[in-house]
């Protein structure tokens, strides 16, 4: 091999060195995560927009000719749907879930029992579960059972395709809330 050959080669080999041993541009990484960032906050802020829910997990409702109305098809998936109403003497919590006997049930989210300590109910598959003392309950008992620990039953109905629940019977809930 001719010394300027080599020389060539030694220098490419040089440079392809130095290429990957030089610092990367800074600021890729960093644009990308600014744009993650970006997106995700205007999908978590879309979201709360749209009413699909607020920082504390409620969807706020409110009335219109004194009654709420629910798209039926928000709430046909088996999850509990959290909502709250802000009343005349403060802020009402409930929940709405189609049970598994195929019943769209609400209740407001409180108890004979608990509601004092204001934990409400979470899911667990097919029962509501007091988030205090823990007693599990089916859904389709939600609304058909009253008194102890049983979610308080919340009265409503269908119309066409919207579940639909009187602001009055919504008011007269406050009294779990601390109203």
């Amino acid at each position: 091999m001719s010394k300027k050959k080599s020389q060539k080669q030694g220098q490419k080999r040089q440079e392809k060195q130095e290429q990957f041993a030089a610092p990367q541009k800074k600021g890729g990484a960093g644009k990308i995560i600014a744009l993650v960032v970006v997106v995700v906050i205007a999908a978590v802020g879309g979201w709360l927009t749209l009413g699909g829910g607020t920082s504390d997990g409620y969807a706020a409702v409110k009335s219109v000719s004194g009654e709420v109305r629910i798209d039926l098809d928000s709430v046909r998936d088996g999850q509990a749907h959290y909502y709250k109403f802000n009343g005349d003497r403060g802020e009402i919590k409930f929940f709405v879930v189609k049970s598994i006997d195929g019943v769209v049930r609400a209740a407001f989210d409180a108890c004979d029992v608990c509601y004092r300590e204001k934990k409400g109910y979470r899911q667990e598959g097919d029962f509501m579960v007091c988030n205090n003392c823990g007693q599990q309950f089916r859904t389709d008992l939600v609304n058909e059972v009253k008194g102890g620990c049983n979610p308080a039953p919340l009265l409503r109905r269908i119309d066409g395709q919207q579940l639909v629940i009187s602001e009055r019977d919504i008011q007269n809930g406050i009294t779990y809330f601390g109203g």
